[in-house]
């Protein structure tokens, strides 16, 4: 009797193992600004950006889009990174498809331009109707089945090393800050989001100074399994080197991001297996960008194709090209 029930109970877990769901983390093209919604095994939802206004609710259409393939109804989590047209200018879009539970930013804009300004303002129309929380470094956000934890908001970061993961960066010797950097994109927030020991980093349109800030002396953030390229692969310092990515993703546009420096800063990190771009870059040249198998969007003119990753709790992962169907899969280490 002993023994039979020994045994219903492997099959149970075993049931239960083929049952379990992974995280998914679609990154969405919107043209070079930035989506990315991240669903939990839980099934709950985190979307990080929405893209620009106008363009007739094309990006918005492009983010229910992918929660309609990811089985998500309802937006659980927001995190609008920072105050620009290419990360908050679709939300108002957004609302008139999908709701959102609960929106989070680092709080008011710093930037004064008449542009920016004006999708401010229609950022802060839509959220008097909505729940809000300003965002600061040390918070976590409560997706139920993955850690979410936020790294650097409005200008600061963490202290301490997150999980007791921060090491030296030996990546950070001769490293000089810049000047002049964007005020809004310094206080961007950013995200480490783990499930067991699959670890991903985003942090939003982050400058220079940031990255340095974050990085060095002491990397604060650890090694990463998958890095979200900041600025759309704009110009970073190799302090991101320290985070040891397998897989760098860059939600490039056609024309905005992918530079030549910044594709060769992302393709040289250390260890780096694959860089996946959601657009071939026009700036990047053929020679700079990633191999066609790994671009969403080859052309110019494009159908918004989308990169899925889905992740499990042992460090494994696979990438998915919706444009040509490859996928690739990096194994457990």
């Amino acid at each position: 009797m002993k023994r039979m029930g020994a045994i219903l109970a492997g099959l149970f877990m075993l049931g239960a193992s083929a049952l379990a769901k992974p995280l998914e983390i679609y990154f969405i093209d919107v043209e070079g600004g930035k989506a990315t919604l991240i669903v939990s095994p839980s099934g709950q939802s985190l979307l990080l950006d929405a893209g620009y206004t106008n363009f007739s609710g094309r990006d918005a259409d492009r983010i229910a889009a992918a929660a309609k393939a990811a089985h998500v109804k309802k937006i659980d989590y927001m995190l609008i990174s920072h105050h620009h047209s290419d990360h908050e200018g679709g939300v108002p879009n957004l609302l008139e498809r999908l709701p959102v539970g609960l929106f989070f930013d680092p709080g008011p804009s710093v930037e004064t331009a008449a542009d920016q300004q004006r999708t401010y303002k229609a950022y802060e129309a839509a959220m008097a109707k909505e729940h809000r929380q300003v965002i600061k470094a040390g918070d976590t956000i409560p997706v139920k089945g993955i850690e979410v934890a936020v790294v650097v908001a409005d200008g600061k970061h963490i202290e301490r090393a997150l999980n007791g993961k921060g090491e030296p960066n030996p990546f950070c010797a001769g490293i000089a800050p810049q000047k002049d950097e964007i005020p809004e994109n310094a206080r961007s927030a950013g995200v480490v989001v783990q499930l067991g020991k699959f670890r991903y980093a985003d942090f939003g349109d982050l400058t220079w100074n940031k990255e340095l800030e974050l990085l060095c002396p002491e990397n604060r953030v650890g090694k990463v399994d998958v890095y979200q390229t900041s600025r759309h692969g704009g110009e970073s310092s190799k302090a991101i080197y320290g985070l040891a990515p397998r897989v760098a993703i860059m939600d490039n546009g056609a024309r905005k991001g992918g530079t030549p420096e910044g594709l060769r800063v992302a393709k040289g990190s250390p260890g780096l297996e694959d860089l996946w771009q959601l657009h071939f870059s026009l700036p990047g040249a053929q020679d700079s960008n990633a191999p066609d198998t790994l671009i969403a969007n080859v052309d110019e003119p494009c159908e918004g194709k989308y990169l899925r990753l889905t992740a499990e709790p042992d460090g494994a992962f696979t990438i998915f090209n919706s444009r040509n169907k490859y996928t690739k899969t990096y194994p457990a280490r």
